[in-house]
C-alpha cells in the first residue's frame, strides 16, 4: 500500500559499517569501479525481470536499458534502470545488509590490503557500497514491478544509518540510483570521464547504455 512506508532511520549492520570505513578510506582504491559496480546492478535487475516475465509466460518488454545523465555544476551522477526494482523489504535486506558467508573474508582482505579493494568488491556482491568511495549522499529511488503502487526512497551519507521513505505514488518501475559526488570526485560528473569509464570496464553489458539527456548510446 502507498503508505505503508514512513520516514524510519535504520542502523547499517556491523559489517557495513566496518566495509564502508574502508571504502571511503581507501586512498589507494580505484575509485571509477564504483560506476562498473553499480551498471553490473543495474544490468542484474534486467535480466532478473526478463526471467520473471518469461517464467511466468508474460511478453518481455524491448526496451530494458539503463541510463545515465551528469550535472557538472551541481556533481551529480544518476544511473536509472527499468528493471525489476526492489520492495521495502528488498530494500533493507539489499543495501543494509551483507548477505554473504564470506564478509568477513572480504573485510580481512580488504584491511590487508587496500590497493585489491576493487578485485575484492564484486566477487564479494558488496558492489553497491563502493559508491561511497565518492559519494557524500546516495539517493536510491525504487518501485518493483510486483507492487504497483509506490516508490521506496533510501538514502545515506554512508557514515552509519539510512533513511527510508516513501516516494513517488505511480512512479515507473526500477531503479534510480542519485549520486552526490564529493568534492575531491566531481571529475566524474563529466560525461566524456563516464563515457570512458563505461567503454573500459562495462563492454560485457549486453542492455544498451545511453549517456546524458540526449540519451547517446555508448558504444562499447
Amino acid at each position: 500500500m502507498a503508505d505503508s512506508i514512513t520516514g524510519t532511520r535504520h542502523e547499517f549492520k556491523d559489517e557495513i559499517r566496518q566495509l564502508l570505513d574502508i571504502l571511503v578510506h581507501s586512498l589507494y582504491t580505484n575509485k571509477e569501479i564504483f560506476l562498473r559496480e553499480l551498471i553490473s546492478n543495474a544490468s542484474d535487475a534486467l535480466d532478473k525481470l526478463r526471467y520473471e516475465r518469461l517464467s511466468a509466460g508474460e511478453p518481455v518488454e524491448e526496451d530494458l536499458d539503463i541510463s545515465i545523465t551528469a550535472d557538472k555544476d551541481k556533481g551529480i551522477i544518476t544511473i536509472k534502470d527499468n528493471g525489476v526494482g526492489m520492495s521495502e523489504a528488498e530494500v533493507i535486506a539489499n543495501l543494509g545488509t551483507i548477505a554473504h558467508s564470506g564478509t568477513a573474508e572480504l573485510l580481512k582482505a580488504a584491511s590487508d590490503s587496500k590497493q585489491k579493494v576493487e578485485n575484492l568488491i564484486g566477487r564479494f556482491g558488496v558492489g553497491f557500497y563502493s559508491v561511497f568511495m565518492v559519494a557524500k549522499e546516495v539517493i536510491v529511488r525504487t518501485r518493483s514491478y510486483r507492487d504497483s503502487d509506490y516508490q521506496v526512497v533510501w538514502r545515506s551519507d554512508g557514515l552509519g544509518s539510512y533513511d527510508l521513505e516513501p516516494g513517488e505514488l505511480g512512479a515507473k518501475r526500477g531503479t534510480s540510483i542519485e549520486i552526490h559526488l564529493r568534492d575531491d570526485a566531481k571529475e566524474f560528473a563529466d560525461e566524456s570521464r563516464l563515457r570512458s569509464i563505461i567503454t573500459r570496464h562495462s563492454n560485457f553489458i549486453t542492455f544498451p547504455i545511453y549517456l546524458g539527456k540526449d540519451r547517446d548510446r555508448v558504444d562499447k
